[in-house]
This record gives structure tokens, sequence and C-alpha cells, in this order.
């Protein structure tokens, strides 16, 4: 192959503005590539319901867009509607789906068939390879072998083009599949236009729930039909459980291309002819250059140099993740008004909606990383939020798009003290500190809003193991932290003292499972008396997803009390130490198989440590708190380079809605939040050889670990801004500040730096200043 044609070919692959003079080495290639080029959407893909190696799906749309698009392999509701192992696609499918557990809602999909107009999704559903397929973040191409097509398409936040490249026929079609459910597909020939919606759903109840949508192509049918399952119907509109329809085209060859523009609305029909705008007159590459534009200045934020091909790969298909859930569900109406459909009501009201988030997973990190990276579009989710309390009465735990009766915890606390205390603005702070308290002293309307088991938490100060709510120890675990989040909110707003240190209290209920004789956290019936008998390797029962070497590190607001239950920092360490050492054994008996997350921990070679599952993703960093931070970043490494590929097996478990990939983020830069509610990120060590921090306010906190390589992974010295650095953590507000953070690596662990207690992050416990 010539230079020359190489050049060529390299421009096509990665959509370089111009050919590269000089490809003489790799690094040329390295320093031509946009962030968004590194983006591998198909990272995590190959997945199943035994194990996950991430469950994700090839996601082409905006950042926090309103719709997404995905090939569908799939059949119809099947949450793994990618998978990479499938041979078969069966159309392009409009996607809001959070995670294939949540499944999806307001799905529709289109699929070009030719020689037959086939409407059933097996006879329909084509061959296609991975080798004729490009999946970037805001474009998507394959080619369906058996209809001898090629079908495109590339988005905005709420509408998109598609592109069909047919051969020379008039036998070309394309399918629209309304779904299952309740649909209404209607063709308006005389406008090339199809109109309908989708009432599909798989959470919650979504009152006067529809998705309508409007298709609009650019050539007129020369044939066309509706379908009500499995029912060909001599009429341009039908109402029905499963309908679609099928337009025809006269095609004059592959360069002859069939174009539609399709937008939806959670509102109305008008709404979404109103949302087509959003396309202007663009031509479809057009579209997909602004997208790439969009897609390079947002994941642009973070800049890395150094380290390998793959470890940027790495980063910025994770960074590709942390930027779409919770994603819009709000529109723009004809008057330029911010409306939304409410799931909580069925009602059109004004201001901000996000939707497709489970706090339980995102608290940890995901919200820490819009805070610091992304701060204004987490002020607009603090305004959605808003509006979720007023218009359902609590705040959601999870959405998809309303309440979803999954998972536990009371974690919107941290999710909306984190926001407010690391800066952000210009929202009504009082009456969410009052959903804060009403979510904290009440019961929901279903298990998973509120708090499950409050009256036995407020005044036992636990939920017990033995009054039938399951779960129970990791409940009181996160309620504890919760409260802290919440004491922090208190103190920040200037609540009366009364109220400040009844959270403060609560903070510490975390005390009262805590087994000395295990060093342990158990569950603990009601007459206080632990549960007994107890298996610290029993995975669910008394805690989620996990068992007691997972959730016995809980305590993010107080390590040094935990510390100090445990009997002092030896002891500590030894315990960190031991979810390494031990062998991965299980007791599954409480689900009665092996779940996915067990299966992850076993195969991971890491002992007890299950990175696949959120629960202890943060107990890494907690070497710090006892003076032995050299494990930290002996560990973190090992996370980062033994469990993240930029590949289709790339995670180690579920993804999970940017939580798993934000960690990836925080800990290649070197640092992390083990408690989001306070202003510190607590250190690990950095990845890369540079990382530049783009900030909002203008600002560019700049680090730089020049020395850094696979072998050099120690911490030997840090100066911030010039001047030597000698904490285990960094502040929120110092990295605002910009400035520079310089760290010495070396092929040995430096075991005197971070060793003294004046060095260690924060814990309640040597808070001096608690009221």
């Amino acid at each position: 192959m010539t230079i020359s044609k190489l050049s060529r070919r390299l421009v096509i692959i990665f959509g370089l503005g111009a050919l590269m003079p000089n490809l003489s080495n790799a690094q040329t290639r390295l320093e031509k590539l946009e962030p968004v080029d590194y983006v591998n959407t198909l990272m995590g893909t190959d997945s199943k319901p035994s194990l996950s190696n991430g469950n994700t799906y090839p996601a082409i749309g905006l950042p926090w867009g309103m719709n997404m698009w995905t090939p569908q392999t799939g059949k119809n509701g099947d949450g793994w509607q990618y998978t990479y192992s499938a041979d078969k696609i069966r159309g392009i499918k409009q996607t809001h789906q959070p995670s294939p557990w949540m499944n999806d809602y307001g799905q529709f999909s289109l699929m070009p068939v030719s020689g037959h107009a086939e409407f059933e999704q097996d006879k329909r559903a084509s061959w296609f390879s991975h080798k004729s397929e490009i999946a970037k973040p805001y474009y998507y191409s394959v080619y369906l072998a058996d209809h001898d097509v090629t079908a495109e398409v590339t988005p905005t936040e709420r509408a998109s083009i598609f592109r069909f490249s047919f051969n020379k026929t008039d036998s070309a079609f394309v399918v629209l599949d309304a779904f299952d459910r309740g649909s209404e597909v209607q063709i308006i020939p005389e406008k090339n236009m199809i109109i309908g919606y989708s009432s599909r759903y798989s959470r919650g109840k979504l009152p006067n729930f529809k998705n309508y949508f409007v298709i609009v192509f650019d050539k007129p049918f020369t044939y066309q039909t509706v379908w009500e399952g499995d029912k060909k119907l001599n009429t341009n509109k039908i109402t029905g459980n499963h309908t679609g329809a099928i337009v025809g085209f006269k095609s004059k060859g592959k360069n002859d291309k069939i174009h539609a523009r399709v937008a939806s609305s959670f509102i109305s029909a008008e709404q979404a002819l109103l949302n087509l705008n959003e396309l202007k007159d663009d031509s479809f590459d057009q579209v997909a250059a602004k997208g790439r534009e969009i897609w390079n200045s947002t994941l642009g934020k973070i800049e890395i140099e150094g380290g390998t091909h793959e470890q940027h790969q790495t980063f910025y298909s994770t960074l590709y993740r942390t930027v779409f859930f919770p994603n819009k569900l709000y529109e723009i109406n004809a008057k330029g008004e911010t409306v939304h459909y409410s799931p909580y009501t069925g009602e059109v009201l004004p201001g901000y909606m996000f939707a497709g988030t489970g706090f339980w997973d995102t608290f940890r990190a995901l919200y820490p990383l819009l805070n610091l990276v992304y701060p204004s579009i987490n002020v607009e989710m603090q305004e959605g939020l808003l509006n979720c309390y007023k218009e359902g009465g609590f705040l959601p735990e999870w959405s998809s798009p309303g309440f979803a009766d999954i998972m536990v915890g009371n974690n919107s606390a941290s999710v909306v003290a984190e926001a407010y205390l690391k800066g952000a603005r210009g929202y009504d702070i009082n009456t969410l500190y009052e959903a804060l308290q009403h979510g904290a002293n009440n019961e929901g309307p279903m298990t998973a809003v509120g708090r499950k088991g409050v009256e036995f938490y407020n005044s036992l100060g636990y939920v017990p193991y033995d009054v039938g709510i399951n779960e129970n120890a990791a409940r009181t675990l996160e309620y504890a932290y919760d409260d802290f989040a919440i004491y922090r909110l208190a103190k920040a707003l200037k609540r009366p003292k009364a109220e400040i240190e009844l959270y403060a209290k609560r903070s510490q209920n975390y005390r009262n499972l805590f087994d000395p004789s295990t060093n342990l956290m158990r569950g603990k019936n009601k007459d206080g008396q632990f549960q007994s008998p107890f298996n610290p390797l029993k995975w669910g029962d008394a805690f989620t997803e996990g068992n007691s070497w997972h959730y016995s590190w809980s305590v993010f607001h107080d390590v040094q009390g935990l510390i100090d239950l445990m009997g002092g920092k030896k002891t500590f360490v030894h315990m960190l130490d031991s979810v390494f050492d031990q062998a991965p054994l299980f007791d599954d008996t409480y689900y009665g198989g092996v779940i996915h997350e067990i299966r992850e921990m076993q195969i991971a070679d890491m002992g007890q440590y299950a990175h696949g599952n959120q629960p202890i993703q943060h107990m890494i960093y907690l070497y710090n708190y006892a003076g032995e931070p050299w494990k930290a970043q002996y560990w973190v490494r090992e996370v980062l380079d033994r469990m993240y590929k930029p590949t289709p097996d790339g995670y180690c478990g579920d993804e999970d809605n940017g939580q798993t990939s934000a960690w990836y983020i925080f800990s290649s830069l070197g640092f992390y939040p083990v408690c989001p509610a306070m202003d510190e990120y607590v250190l690990g060590a950095p990845l890369f050889q540079k990382a530049t921090l783009h900030l909002e306010n203008g600002k560019k906190f700049v680090i730089e670990s020049p020395e850094n390589s696979a072998t050099n992974k120690y911490v030997k010295q840090v100066k911030l801004n010039g001047k030597t650095f000698e904490q285990n953590w960094i502040g929120h507000d110092t990295i605002l500040k910009g400035g520079s953070f310089a760290l010495g690596m070396d092929s040995k662990p430096n075991t005197t730096r971070g060793t003294k207690e004046n060095t260690f992050p924060y814990s309640f416990t040597t808070d001096k200043n608690k009221f």
C-alpha cells in the first residue's frame, strides 16, 4: 500500500480534516486524532444476562440528548437490544434505555428492506458484519447484506436524519415498527410523511405516556401499507396494540439516496413537528459534522497526553459513556419556553426534567464528575429534580423515566447536597432541602422511594434484619451516609442547630451494625442481637448485590470512625488487604443461583474485590486514611490496566449509566471522590503523563507526571503550583482555581509520604468544627 493510499484510508477511518503529510510513525497518527476519534461505542457490548462486560449498546446521540439511536439485534422488547455476538439487525431503533435490566421506553425503529415488503421482525432482519459497520457517537452506518442496502443515521438532541442507499430497484422499502403495548401510525402520502406514537414502557406507571414521532422522506411513495400485528391493512391509519407501516420507493441506484428526517416528542405530534426544526435545512453530512463538533467540544474538556493509543481509546470511550444519562426529557415549545411531559402526573408542565438514572450507582462518581467538569448541565438537572418533587411528592432514586421500584438507599440526598456544596446555584435549594427532609423521614409510594424501614431506622438507629425488609444492612449504611449529606447541606443553609445535630447523629448509625467479633458489618435483629448464622461471603440477604466484605466499607463520610471500630490503622489495613488476599468464594443461596455480579467477581482474579459492581468501588482509596497510600496507588493501577479495555468486552461488569466509566476517568486523573458530599478528592496515582481539565469557569487545572509509565506507578512527591503538597487529598475549590499539580513518579513506593494523620482526608470523627 502506498503512503497516499494509507493517508486516504486514515482520513476515512478517523474523519481527519486534512491528509497527514508524514505518516512515518504511530505518534504522528496519535497526535492528529481528535477526542471523538478514540471513542469505541461498541465497548461493553459483548454482554449477556449471565455475564456483563458492560451491558452497553452503541448509543448514537448527542450529550444528554433526549433521544439516542442504536442498531437493534435483539427482538422487540429485549433489553439486550444490541449484542456484539449477534449477526442480524432488525432495525435502527430510537432508544432511551439506561440499561438492559431497566429496559426501554417510547421506542420505535426504522428498517430498510428490498425485494419484499416484510414487516415481521424476524423476516425483515438482515445479516450484517462488524467489518461493514461504523459506530461513532454522532454517526452510525451498517451494510444490511440481505437487502443490499446501507443504512446511516446522524442525530440532534430530539431529531435525526437517516440515509438509505439501495440498488436500482422499484422494490425499495422502509419499515416503521411502532412496537407493541399501544401504538399508532398514519401515512400522509401527499407530504411523504408518517406520523404516530409509541406508548411502550417497561418500568413504573406512566400516565398519558406517548412518544410521538414524525418521519418525512425526501422522495414520494410508490407503495404504502399499515400493519397491526401480523395483518396488513388497506388503510392509511391504524391504532392498536402493535402497529407499523411500510412505504416504498423507486431507487435509481446507490447514488440516489433516500433520506428520512425524524423527530419525536413526549408532549404531542405538533411538538414533534416543532422538534424537527432542530435539523434546520442541514444536509445529512452537515448534521454529522455539527454532531462531531459537539462531541469534540464535550470530550475535549479533559485533554490527555502520554500513555498508549489503547489507553486514549479507553479514556474517551468511558468519558463518552458518562455524558448520556440522565438524558433530557424536556423540550422547547413554540414560544421558546422549556416544558416537559411529567412522568409523575401525565401533564405537560413548565421547566426542566431529566430521566434514566439510578442514584444508587451514580451518586458515587458520575455526579461528582458532572460537578467538576460539566457543572452547568447539573444545574439543569437539579431544577429537574425540583420538578420531580413537586410533581411526584418525592425525589426519585431511580427514574426510568418516572419512579422505578428498584435498588436501595436514599441517595438523592447525596446528589442534591453535593451539587450545592460544590457551587451549583440558580435554583430553589430550600425546596430541594425540604424534599431531602421529606424523603429521609417517610416511606415512599413504593419500596425504592423515600426510606423503607424509616420508623425502625429513626428509632433504633438501624433497619432490623428480622422485620421483613430485604437488604436491611445495606439500607442502614446508605441512609447513614445520606444523613451526613443532609447534615452538610443543613450546615451550609444555616438551618436550626437542632436539625443539624439530628442528621449528624444519624450519620453515625453505621456503628450499630459493626460486629467487633468479625470486624465487619452484619445484619442486626430488632431485639439488638446480630443475625445468626452469619456468613460474610453471602451475597444479598442483608446486603445489596454484594456481601459483607463489600459493604463494610460503606462509611464514606467517617473512615476514621470505622478505623477506630476495627481497632486502629494496622488492623484496618489488614482488613483492606484481606479483600484481595482471599479466594473469590461466595454463597449464592439468597438468590438461588449465581447472579452475574458474583460471576464477574469470581473471574476477575482479585479476591473478594468486585469492581464490576458499585458498593466496593471506592474501597481502594481508603488506604489513604490509614497512612499507606502506596497500596491505593498499586491497586488503582491494577484496576485501570486489567479491568478496562476499549473492546466489546471492555468492562468488568455493568457500566451503569456512567458510574463505572466515571471511576475510570477520576482514577486515571489521579484522584477519586470517596465522599461526594465533601469537597475533597482522595489521591491515587495518575495514568497519563499529562492531563488538562478545561474548566467551565475558564481556568485550567494541569496534572503532570512526566515520569509516569507502566512501571513508574507510585507517587514519589507532589507539588501544587510549585510548592510541596503533602496531603492525601485535594480540594474541589483548589482545582477550580486552576493551576499545576505535578507528581513525581517512581517504580518503588514512597512509604513515608502521606503517613501522618494531618495528611489524611476528611472523617466526621476528626472534624473539630462539626456544628
